[in-house]
Parts: structure tokens; C-alpha cells; sequence
């Protein structure tokens, strides 16, 4: 799959320890993804399986991701099986969307005050 050659290239060029960490799991998860899509016939099944590969920490948010993540499993299903509407550009754009909004939640979690008693 283009995606995960180019994340390999980014993350390798990537200046910032955790962008370029992240990407590396991403990777791994893209690859596990692919696996899942070529040995899981059953689209319900690939889907329940591929939202549990950590897409966020122990997958306590990943339910947050919904159609964001939705999008993503079934542009890499269609890649992986030669579906009529694979396109690796619909891949890379879902994870992108994926990504971005993964990174909104973390960013979410840290700029939220402190509760009083820790100030």
C-alpha cells in the first residue's frame, strides 16, 4: 500500500522524536490492518477487529474516532481486495483525517486546566 511506504519515508525524514514515533505505530497498525483485510472476508468482522489495534491508548477513545476511523478500515479494505472503489488516494486522505483528529483529542486532553486541587 502507497500509505505505509509513505509514511516510512516521512517518519524517517520526520525532525520530531514523537511525530516520527507515532507514524512508526501507525505503521505497524496499517500492516496489521492489511493482514486483517486480506484474511477477514466478513466486512462486520474486519471492521470490529480493526478498531481494535490501539488506535488510541488501549483503545479507551477510540469509539471517539467513529466514522473518521469507519472511513479509513474500509479505504484500505477496498485497496487490499482490488475493490471497484479502492483508490490509494481515498486511503491516504482517511488516514490523514484519522490523524488529525487523533491529535485533536490528545491536544484536547493536555489543554484541559488542571483540576484546583493540583494547581
Amino acid at each position: 500500500m502507497h500509505l505505509i511506504a509513505k509514511l516510512e519515508t516521512l517518519s524517517a525524514n520526520e525532525p520530531s522524536l514523537f511525530r516520527a514515533q507515532l507514524m512508526r505505530e501507525d505503521i505497524g497498525r496499517l500492516q496489521r490492518l492489511e493482514t486483517l483485510a486480506s484474511s477477514t472476508p466478513d466486512l462486520e468482522s474486519y471492521r470490529r477487529a480493526g478498531k481494535r489495534l490501539n488506535w488510541t491508548t488501549l483503545d479507551a477513545r477510540t469509539a471517539e474516532l467513529g466514522p473518521v476511523l469507519e472511513e479509513l478500515l474500509d479505504a484500505v479494505r477496498a485497496v487490499v481486495l482490488g475493490l471497484p472503489e479502492a483508490s490509494e488516494t481515498r486511503a491516504e486522505q482517511a488516514w490523514f483525517a484519522l490523524a488529525r483528529l487523533r491529535m485533536e483529542r490528545l491536544v484536547g486532553c493536555l489543554a484541559t486546566p488542571l483540576p484546583k486541587e493540583l494547581d
